[in-house]
């Protein structure tokens, strides 16, 4: 199923399944305990939200081959984990913002494969691992680099949770229709000029085996994203670098799940 997550006419958060002609409406909530269930009811979007709330959302770096080597990078031994806040999530359509209070002028694109984790998840083998996941989505892990790595203290962090900064959509596409996460062309298009172009086969670390990893010894709630890494060409490895502008739109293009695609503008201005 591709499930989507909307807005209908009554401004009411609602789920539903995407048909290439229509989207039926559900009740209930995949996350939730009862499910979801099919109503036969054609639905009314009024306005595509991101596919879900994430309950965390846990990101892996340098996670491409390719990657690592135009950043200069060791391959990793062990998944690089850093985090973003909810506060990032994006939905699609809606804009990315600049930063202009704690200004950058370095912000960046990555487009990734997410997880999302389906069921509680914790110490599973890489065997089971796609047993606990409800589906997958397009992201773009949006990173200012002056802020990641110039001005954050060494952490990430700072420059990977600014508001806006994790698009997720358009649709979830459940397990049933997308069996092997690995196999998967992903790109990132700016305004129509296509600048990572490459397939998830390159990860180093594949979907199961961070699932092992990220589980161990920790509990993987319902609503958990995982975003996968992205592969080469970022902005920040172009000559000379390309970073996002205001208007700027940027897609993330993932075979099998869709497009997902966002405006780029300037934070509004704090009041005086």
């Amino acid at each position: 199923m591709k499930l989507i997550r909307y807005l209908n006419a009554r401004r009411e958060i609602e789920f539903g399944i995407q048909h290439p002609d229509h989207v039926e409406r559900l009740a209930g909530d995949p996350l939730a305990a009862g499910g979801i269930r099919p109503t036969g009811e054609t639905a009314t979007v009024a306005k595509l939200l991101a596919p879900l709330v994430p309950a965390s959302i846990l990101c892996i770096g340098l996670n491409y081959r390719h990657h690592a080597e135009e950043c200069g990078s060791k391959i990793p031994e062990f998944p690089v984990l850093f985090m973003k806040g909810p506060n990032t999530l994006q939905n699609p359509g809606d804009p990315i913002r600049l930063p202009t209070q704690l200004a950058s002028d370095a912000v960046d694109y990555e487009c990734e494969l997410a997880v999302v984790i389906g069921k509680t998840a914790k110490n599973v083998s890489r065997e089971h691992a796609l047993d606990h996941v409800l589906g997958y989505t397009c992201a773009n892990d949006v990173s200012a680099r002056d802020w990641q790595l110039r001005k954050g203290g060494g952490q990430w962090c700072r420059g990977k949770t600014f508001d806006t900064f994790c698009p997720l959509g358009p649709v979830l596409v459940t397990t049933d229709e997308l069996p092997n996460p690995n196999a998967l062309r992903i790109r990132t298009i700016i305004n129509d000029e296509t600048l990572q172009d490459w397939n998830t086969s390159d990860m180093i670390f594949d979907v199961p085996a961070l699932i092992e990893f990220l589980s161990a010894s920790t509990t993987l709630l319902p609503g958990t994203v995982i975003l996968t890494g992205t592969p080469h060409g970022v902005g920040q490895a172009a000559k000379p670098p390309r970073f996002l502008q205001p208007g700027d739109t940027v897609s993330i293009d993932i075979e099998a799940i869709g497009r997902l695609s966002n405006p780029v503008e300037l934070e509004e201005s704090p009041p005086v």
